[in-house]
């Protein structure tokens, strides 16, 4: 399946490029905002690419070659965009924007668990190959604390049965160890009662988000990329940050707020863009969107 854009158009035109901008893309996935923009403005536009799946950047490299585009690749972190600035020698730069969203190919391609669709190793991370300090989906399941487990899932997905899948993770752990996607998807389906499983959303969907965010502290590595991100954009720069959940949102809006409160930054739109009914139509992951986009004073 090939990644469809998330609110592409709305994103590129209220970030308000023009001749010499030097955009940051900290979430490049399989390149598709910044093909757009090198499809528009050539190389009149620098573009930094970063992500932190080696995949994603292989694939953004491959469209951005095609566009001719003058570009930089960096697999890394958006969290650590202040390190790729410093490694590349370019302090500032005009144009930012974070896309939170999973790719449709990190879903359908890499094998790596975030999915409960498919039978596939229960890791959940950004990087194709994580190190042994980096932590995985099969880690928490599997050692972490009971407690710990029910309050992410609570406190990252907004699961409401969140202490009995706890119990029944830990309760299945003891019998043997939680390995992959389908392992965790039998216990969910018996930790909540046979209602929750015909709802709208997959009763797994809510769990498996928090254990994604976990495993990628997605949370901090967000905030620390605002911070960052903010840092190093030039006078009237902007900034963009697509979210799709609403504790993310969260964390962007309170943000861009402070920035704008303290008089450092202006806000482009009073409410978040949202894609229209017809992008939801032709995307489904697009229903939950929402853009925010900010100018450094």
């Amino acid at each position: 399946m090939a990644h469809i854009s998330v609110l592409l158009q709305p994103s590129i035109d209220g970030l308000a490029f023009k001749k010499g901008d030097i955009f940051l893309d900290g979430t490049i996935n399989g390149g598709g905002h910044s093909t757009e923009v090198a499809r528009r403005f050539g190389k009149d536009v620098k573009i930094i690419g970063i992500d932190a799946d080696h995949d994603a950047l292989t694939k953004a490299r491959v469209a951005l070659e095609a566009q001719h585009a003058d570009f930089v690749l960096e697999e890394e972190n958006f969290r650590n965009l202040d390190k790729v600035l410093l490694k590349l020698e370019i302090p500032h730069v005009s144009k930012i924007l974070l896309d939170l969203g999973l790719s449709s190919n990190q879903f359908e391609e890499s094998g790596r668990g975030f999915t409960f669709q498919k039978d596939e190793p229960l890791k959940m991370t950004f990087k194709k190959n994580p190190t042994e300090n980096d932590v995985t989906a099969e880690e928490i399941v599997n050692t972490w604390e009971e407690n710990n487990i029910a309050d992410i899932i609570y406190g990252y997905g907004e699961e409401r049965y969140s202490r009995k899948i706890a119990k029944a993770i830990v309760d299945s752990r003891q019998v043997k160890p939680i390995k992959t996607t389908s392992d965790l998807v039998e216990i969910l389906r018996k930790a909540v009662p046979g209602r929750y499983q015909h709802g709208k959303i997959h009763f797994a969907t809510r769990t498996f988000q928090a254990l994604r965010i976990t495993a990628n502290d997605e949370i901090r590595a967000l905030e620390e990329g605002l911070k960052k991100g903010f840092e190093v954009l030039t006078t009237k720069g902007r900034m963009a940050v697509i979210s799709f959940h609403s504790i993310e949102d969260r964390v962007v809006k309170n943000f861009f707020r402070d920035r704008a409160r303290a008089g450092e930054a202006q806000l482009i739109h009073k409410k978040p863009i949202v894609p229209t009914i017809l992008e939801v139509e032709s995307n489904r992951r697009a229903r939950s969107a929402k853009l925010r986009i900010i100018e450094k004073i």
